[in-house]
């Protein structure tokens, strides 16, 4: 494989390397900058920040930049820049959960988990055996919390990147996926299965497909009869635990292939 392009991956380009009370998103990273609504309410009035104190802010998709809060008002604090732009490496090959859909309580903590550990993307995904049956407007709306649950654990886990939570989906649409990988049991250890072709830009994700507890129907199995199977071991596993099982596996192969490609 090609190693991807992109900055090193040394401690400084990491947000969370810093030493900084707190992390947020902003719209753009101006040598000024003003923080109110939500964000300022929760930074003001319950984290208690004041001036002097450093954050990290990040546009969502990838910078970041080292600020300075100079003045706090009431569920408003005003910043200045102390550090050029940073843009965070992004490590490929890029992990992207599809979950078939289960209660919002327990999509709700696998978004979070996932996104505390990297996931880049996630599908929720239909399949036949789901307990959950949205109409359209149920599942926009839990689409649109899942998105706003994603945002709140990025920026606990002072991540740069906010990750995008798709519209819901039905399996034959993520079957089609190029560098798909089916969760089922009897499959392959995770570090037997081969990373996605990279092409630099862009590169290939794993696509990393999980069941409900009842796991799929042969019918969708042999929808994605092309795709490697991966092995969570011998056991059946909540719908909140093999999503966030899997993840680890995947994240950390591909950081010990990032990290190969930068030495």
């Amino acid at each position: 494989m090609t190693p991807p392009a992109g900055a090193a991956a040394g401690s400084g380009a990491w947000a969370a390397r810093q030493d900084a009370a707190a992390h947020a998103f902003v719209a753009a990273l101006d040598d000024t900058v003003e923080i109110s609504g939500a964000d300022g309410h929760h930074l003001q009035r319950v984290r208690r920040l004041g001036a002097g104190e450093h954050m990290t802010l990040a546009d969502g998709a990838g910078t970041w930049r080292r600020y300075a809060i100079e003045s706090v008002a009431p569920g408003r604090l005003r910043l200045g820049a102390v550090s050029d732009a940073v843009t965070e490496p992004e490590i490929v090959p890029r992990v992207v959960l599809a979950v078939a859909l289960t209660k919002a309580g327990a999509l709700e903590t696998v978004v979070t988990r996932g996104t505390e550990l990297g996931i880049a993307r996630f599908i929720p995904m239909r399949t036949r055996r789901c307990v959950v049956r949205w109409t359209p407007a149920q599942a926009e709306r839990a689409v649109a919390r899942l998105q706003v649950t994603a945002r709140e654990a990025a920026a606990q886990s002072r991540r740069a990147r906010v990750p995008e939570v798709s519209a819901v989906a039905d399996l034959v649409s993520v079957a089609g996926l190029s560098g798909l990988v089916v969760a089922e049991p009897g499959g392959l250890p995770a570090r037997e299965i081969p990373a996605p072709v990279q092409r630099v830009p862009p590169a290939d994700d794993w696509i990393v497909a999980v069941g409900p507890e009842g796991g799929f129907d042969p019918a969708e199995l042999e929808a994605m009869r092309e795709a490697p199977r991966v092995s969570l071991g011998p056991h059946i596993l909540r719908a909140e635990t093999a999503p966030i099982a899997v993840s680890v596996l995947f994240l950390d192969r591909a950081r010990e292939l990032f990290r190969e490609w930068h030495v």
